[in-house]
């Protein structure tokens, strides 16, 4: 049943007039504070007895339950008020702090030893259930609340971590509603999960098809990079510093078109909502930059290797850390796109890198890059089928960020009781 009722004025916002406000102290029966770094040394580490708890454990609502370190079980009872066990919750307070995850009663261990970097404590769970109490953190509310513990030193850290954790205000509903609250968002948990794996496993599947598929044949011809186009170049310094960066706008127009940088693309996915726009008059005097034809985009510094195909009607603008590639033949390009995102493409990109500040990628050597082509009519059907792969990842990654951002209205409406759900 979903009901909506009354709502009162709180010191942290609207509720429902059957919902109270109350302070961490009030709900909690235990809390300590993780060993202190000299406590636990990589000498203590085994490959087997009671797990020790980082960052990546504590990055979701529940614990998750691969684990990298463990201390045999008479370190752990050395170390006391460190141990958490089913049930508890646990916080990070220093480095990446809001941090916090509840222990499963399910979980694969019954007790866990916790970081120098984080908390744990026990709550009264007939007053509030962890469950429900560690997705109020998770929402906008809950990281806002626990972003004010925040100290003034040089790493991100909750002052006087427990001290001030147990003065948080939070809201509380009434038991049976705190269940149904933490059911429901599990059961998204469970949703977005479900598509997370399945487009890990597709991900999989099309890097084994790549391997087969792209495994070079006799018959491959052998053709350089640079042959193939006719024009092969990226921004320059100067023009960048004395006409382009001056002139970018954070707004489009109708007189602007996207500045398309190395992280605004991904194999045929083109985002033309770009952090800036450079206006056409500017644009169109660098015609060899212009995206004005089906082109090939390779990231050379920064995340060196991206590759992209722009094949969209829109004029576009590349940004200075990519090269842009047209064809003599543009019916080439997707082959080759498809070759320069295979392992091999990648090994031969890669190869190249140099190292500096930054990673970067040198057009001469790029050029030199040999691709391997089969006959065209192999490469449309390997293509063909890359591509459908490509295109049931994309509707997949389409699925999952719509959940997310259901699951996000959810929290929004459930943790704040505007929608009930008892």
């Amino acid at each position: 049943m979903v009901k909506e009722n009354a709502m009162q004025q709180t010191e942290i916002g609207l509720l429902p007039e059957d919902w109270t406000v109350k302070i961490i102290a009030e709900l909690i029966t235990e809390i300590s504070m993780g060993p202190f770094g000299s406590d636990i040394k990589v000498s203590n580490f085994v490959n087997k007895g009671v797990p020790v708890l980082n960052g990546y454990n504590i990055s979701d609502i529940r614990l998750k339950s691969r684990h990298s370190n463990f201390v045999t079980t008479e370190k752990a009872k050395s170390l006391k008020k460190a141990i958490a066990k089913r049930g508890d919750v646990v916080v990070t307070h220093r480095g990446t702090i809001g941090q916090i995850a509840y222990i499963p009663n399910n979980s694969d261990y019954k007790e866990y030893v916790i970081s120098q970097s984080q908390f744990r404590f026990s709550l009264n769970q007939k007053k509030a259930k962890p469950e429900f109490l560690v997705y109020f953190f998770h929402s906008s509310k809950g990281q806002q609340i626990i972003e004010e513990t925040k100290g003034h030193t040089g790493v991100p850290a909750i002052a006087q971590a427990t001290t001030t954790f147990k003065k948080i205000a939070v809201p509380l509903p009434p038991l049976p509603e705190q269940e149904a609250i933490a059911e429901a968002l599990s059961d998204a948990d469970v949703w977005i999960e479900s598509l997370e794996q399945l487009i890990a496993k597709k991900r999989l599947i099309k890097q084994g098809a790549m391997q087969e598929l792209l495994t070079a044949k006799e018959d491959w011809e052998v053709k350089k990079l640079g042959d193939l186009t006719k024009i092969f170049t990226k921004q320059t310094g100067f023009d960048y510093s004395a006409y382009i960066k001056p002139s970018l706008v954070r707004i489009k127009t109708d007189e602007t078109i996207p500045f398309i940088q190395n992280k605004d693309f991904k194999n045929k996915w083109i985002n033309l909502n770009t952090d800036y726009f450079i206006p056409k008059s500017i644009a169109q005097n660098f015609s060899k930059i212009l995206l004005d034809e089906k082109s090939l985009l390779v990231s050379i510094s920064g995340s060196v290797g991206n590759v992209g195909v722009y094949d969209l009607p829109d004029l576009a603008f590349i940004g200075g850390a990519v090269a842009i590639l047209k064809f003599k033949n543009p019916l080439l390009i997707d082959w080759v796109s498809v070759y320069l995102q295979s392992d091999a493409g990648q090994t031969k990109l890669l190869n190249n890198v140099k190292s500096g500040s930054h990673q970067n990628l040198i057009l001469d050597d790029i050029r030199k890059i040999e691709i391997l082509f089969p006959s065209y009519a192999e490469q449309t059907r390997i293509a063909t089928i890359l591509s459908d792969m490509d295109a049931e990842l994309e509707a997949l990654a389409a699925q999952l960020e719509k959940a997310r951002k259901i699951k996000h209205g959810m929290m929004q409406e459930l943790l704040t009781g505007k929608i009930r759900l008892v």
